[in-house]
């Protein structure tokens, strides 16, 4: 294990996320169960649950935290492995940050369909923290071909780079098991009731302008939602504690009708139109 350096402030995301729950992390804490010694997040993110969970009294003894967006799990491994290497790198964009710059390291980040060769992991990661701190809304969307296609943002001085934030990630990632993997994968691991698993998937679209399907190149479509739902359920029965965020529609109400559902307050940031911005409800749907 790499010695860490210790880092002022508390474990928090240090990525901005669709989606990301730190808003919402107060509603959901007498809500977490109060007893588990292993966690499972399958749709990573920004780790927002992963961080809070770290940095209370009781963490995790393990963790396993997965995601199928490669460059994602990359950046976590590389925030794990070599932080001070990383924060090298992410200098280097914090200097040369201009207009142009953006768009010519936007042109680097395509997202392989294989694991990444031995020499570029950091580089790659560096990109990656850097567009997700200067692109629009901290958006990630890929087109079909795996590029990244996000215009740059409108920031007059973005936080490309925060040492303290990055080597207090670091610390908490230390125990936990790093893997690009889909979410049907839990079901072969969380087998007790000492198991915690969190899904955070894509949320079902409750209109035509909340259809953000391109976090990846595939999308999260209907059927696996269902899928999904059907894994929940398997890990239930075993008496797993399973939690999952979702769109409060008819859809997802009637796939999770078996289960503890409860009504989260929100807030909706990402639209085209700012008319359609601002508080809406979530589900929290839980098998305890």
């Amino acid at each position: 294990m790499l010695t860490q350096i210790k880092s002022p402030c508390a474990p928090r995301p240090f990525l901005k996320w669709a989606g990301g729950k730190t808003q919402l992390l107060q509603q959901y804490q007498d809500l977490l169960p109060k007893r588990f010694e292993n966690y499972y997040e399958p749709f990573l993110g920004g780790g927002a649950v992963f961080f809070n969970l770290y940095a209370t009294t009781n963490p995790p003894v393990t963790s396993f935290l997965m995601d199928i967006n490669l460059e994602l799990i990359n950046v976590y491994r590389c925030v794990r492995d070599d932080v001070q290497s990383l924060i090298d790198h992410l200098e280097i964009h914090r200097v040369n940050h201009a207009k142009e710059y953006y768009y010519e390291i936007r042109g680097q980040q395509a997202c392989p369909d294989v694991w990444f060769e031995n020499g570029n992991n950091l580089e790659r990661a560096a990109r990656f923290i850097y567009l997700n701190k200067t692109c629009f809304n901290g958006l990630y969307r890929e087109n079909s071909k795996g590029h990244f296609n996000v215009p740059m943002g409108s920031y007059k001085n973005p936080p490309i780079l925060d040492p303290d934030l990055l080597n207090a990630a670091s610390a908490s990632l230390q125990n936990a098991s790093i893997e690009a993997q889909s979410f049907e994968v839990i079901a072969e691991h969380a087998t007790t009731a000492k198991d915690f698993v969190y899904f955070d998937p894509p949320y079902f679209p409750i209109s035509d302008t909340s259809k953000f399907t391109s976090y990846s190149r595939g999308s999260f479509n209907m059927e696996d939602q269902i899928r999904l739902r059907d894994t929940f359920a398997t890990l239930a029965k075993r008496r797993v504690k399973v939690m999952l965020s979702n769109s409060d529609c008819p859809f997802i109400r009637d796939l999770y009708q078996d289960f503890k559902i409860h009504t989260i307050q929100a807030s909706r940031h990402i639209n085209s139109k700012a008319s359609k911005r601002g508080k809406i409800t979530e589900v929290l749907v839980t098998s305890y």
